[in-house]
C-alpha cells in the first residue's frame, strides 16, 4: 500500500533524528497517561459497561491500539494491520457505541496486550521509515490524549475516578464583562505546526460589538438558578430543551450539589466559586436567558480569547458556544473525512477552551470540540455573553 506521509530519502539528518525522538517521547507520554489513568481498575471494570452513552473502557483501550497500527504502521509505513480481524470492531463508525456493549471485545489483558504488540512495531516503523512531516505521528498523539479525556467522562459517571486527578479550582477576580467593538480578526489556526483540519483555513471574522463575561459561571450561582426555578420556568427554555427536560425530569446536575456539600465539609478545590461543570448547552441556554443574556457565537469566543482581554477560568471547563458545528470557508478534510466533515451540520453545538480534563497539548485557544446539545457527561460549563445596546 502506498504511504501518504512524505519519507525522507537520504540518510536521516539530525533534525529527522530529534523529530524522530521527540514524538516517540510524545508516544510515551501519552500511553503512560492512560495506563496511569486506568491502573486502579480491576479488569471486570474495565470490561464492563459503565453508561449506555459511553464505551466500555477495554474498548477504548483497544480502539487506541487499532488507531495506532491503522495510521502509522499501516498507512505511514505501509505494514499490513496486526489483526486486520479487530479493524472493524473497534472502528468508531463501524461499532458505534450502542453497539459495543453486544458484541465481543478483547477483554481487559488482551486490550493491553494488543497495544503494547502495535506500539512495537509502529516505534520500529517509523525508526526505520522516519516521521515524514510529523502530521500522522502527531495525529495519532492527540487521538490518545482525547481519549483520556473520554475514559475520564466513563469514571466520572461510574465515579472512578483516581484519586489523584485535578480538580476544579475556584475562580480568581472579580465577576464583571469585558466590552469589544465592533470589529474584525484572524480566525483558526494558521498554516504551520499541527491543527485539526477543521481549525483552518485561518481566514477573516468580524463580529458585532458584544460583552463576554470574565469568568465562567461557577456552582453558587447554578445553585441560584436551580433554587430559584430554573427548571420551572418554562419562557427561559428552548422548545427543545424543555421537552429534553419533561422526559428524562432534569434538575441540577448531581456535581452542583456536591460541591455545596463539599463547602459545607470544610471545603475542597471543588467549591461554590469553582465553575459549574457537566452542564448541557440545554441548561447552558435555560441559564442565559434567564440572565438576559446569551452563549457567544465561536467567533466571539475566540477573539475575546486570543485578544489577551483578560478571560479567566479558561480551560477548567468547556465552554458553549451558540454556533453550530460547520467548516470554516475552504475547509477541506484531512487526513480523512470522518474526523470532523461527518458531524457538520446543526445536530452538534460547538465547545470552546478545553476542560481540566484535557490534554495541554490539545487544548489551544482555536480547537474546537462538538457535542450534541443534551450531553452533559462532557467536562462543560457555560460563560455568559449580551449584546451592547
Amino acid at each position: 500500500m502506498a504511504r501518504i506521509a512524505s519519507q525522507p530519502t537520504a540518510a536521516p539528518t539530525a533534525a529527522h533524528v530529534e523529530t524522530l525522538a521527540r514524538i516517540l517521547a510524545a508516544l510515551d507520554e501519552a500511553r503512560r497517561g492512560t495506563h496511569r489513568l486506568v491502573a486502579h481498575l480491576a479488569d471486570s471494570q474495565l470490561e464492563q459497561p459503565h453508561s449506555p452513552i459511553m464505551s466500555p473502557l477495554a474498548w477504548d483501550l483497544a480502539h487506541i491500539a487499532a488507531y495506532e497500527d491503522l495510521w502509522l504502521a499501516h498507512r505511514h509505513a505501509g505494514l499490513p494491520l496486526l489483526r486486520p480481524e479487530l479493524a472493524e470492531l473497534y472502528d468508531a463508525f463501524e461499532t458505534p457505541r450502542a453497539r459495543r456493549t453486544e458484541v465481543p471485545l478483547l477483554n481487559a489483558p488482551d486490550a493491553r496486550r494488543y497495544m503494547e504488540e502495535v506500539r512495537g512495531r509502529a516505534v520500529a516503523a517509523l525508526a526505520e521509515v522516519g516521521v515524514g512531516d510529523g502530521t500522522l505521528a502527531e495525529l495519532v498523539v492527540r487521538h490518545e490524549l482525547q481519549h483520556n479525556e473520554t475514559m475520564r467522562q466513563t469514571l466520572a459517571l461510574a465515579n472512578l475516578l483516581p484519586p489523584e486527578e485535578p480538580t476544579l479550582r475556584p475562580l480568581p477576580g472579580e465577576e464583571g464583562w469585558l466590552t469589544l467593538a465592533a470589529g474584525a480578526f484572524t480566525m483558526g489556526a494558521g498554516p504551520d505546526g499541527f491543527a485539526y483540519d477543521n481549525e483552518r483555513p485561518r481566514h477573516l471574522a468580524r463580529t458585532g460589538a458584544f460583552q463576554i463575561a470574565r469568568r465562567p459561571v461557577t456552582n453558587a450561582s447554578w445553585l441560584h438558578f436551580s433554587e430559584g426555578g430554573g427548571y420551572e420556568r418554562r419562557e427561559w427554555w428552548s422548545d427543545e430543551g424543555w421537552a429534553w427536560k419533561q422526559e428524562y425530569d432534569i434538575t441540577h446536575h448531581p456535581a452542583v450539589a456536591a460541591a455545596r456539600a463539599a463547602t459545607r465539609a470544610g471545603g475542597r478545590a471543588d467549591t461554590l466559586d469553582a465553575p459549574v461543570c457537566h452542564v448541557s448547552w440545554f441548561e447552558a441556554d435555560a441559564f442565559a436567558r434567564a440572565h438576559r443574556a446569551r452563549l457567544p457565537t465561536e467567533a466571539e469566543w475566540e477573539r475575546a480569547a486570543t485578544s489577551d482581554q483578560g478571560l479567566e477560568g479558561v480551560g477548567q471547563v468547556w465552554e458553549w458556544t451558540s454556533s453550530h458545528f460547520h467548516g470554516y470557508p475552504g475547509f477541506v478534510a484531512h487526513p480523512y473525512r470522518e474526523y470532523s466533515e461527518v458531524f457538520f451540520g446543526d445536530d452538534y453545538l460547538v465547545l470552546r477552551g478545553g476542560s481540566w480534563a484535557t490534554h495541554p497539548r490539545v487544548a489551544s485557544l482555536t480547537f474546537r470540540n462538538w457535542d450534541y446539545p443534551l450531553r452533559r457527561q462532557i467536562f462543560a460549563g457555560v460563560r455568559l455573553a449580551r449584546d451592547v445596546a
